[in-house]
């Protein structure tokens, strides 16, 4: 089955950029962190090494909490630990591209 191109966003990844990490709420150093893991509830394969998902697929994590991410070895694992589930935040972000208030709102219920 062939992969249909990456999607790139970038004014999204920007947007993403500006708010506060999932996990610690940190809002200084927040990069744009793609989810490679799996969710066929909403039929999003899982992204091989070297390969990044579509930009709508991502989430606000400090620097630390995003090398964490892709050291841990088990995506889905290391999402569970805080009691996250990062697709289904990743499409609300999406949605909510542009408008930082409800972004904000978004990221720092994921921080909870």
């Amino acid at each position: 089955m062939q992969r249909h191109p990456r999607q790139f966003y970038p004014d999204h990844l920007a947007f993403i950029r500006t708010l506060p990490c999932l996990v610690c709420a940190n809002d200084i150093e927040t990069e744009a962190a793609h989810i490679r893991m799996s969710d066929w509830s909403i039929a999003k394969p899982m992204t091989g090494v070297g390969t990044k998902p579509d930009d709508y697929y991502t989430v606000p994590l400090c620097s630390e909490h995003h090398r964490q991410q892709h050291a841990h070895g088990n995506e889905r694992k290391w999402w569970e630990r805080f009691n996250i589930d990062p697709v289904k935040v990743a499409l609300a972000l999406y949605v909510a591209s542009g408008d930082f208030e409800r972004g904000e709102q978004i990221a720092r219920r994921g921080a909870r």
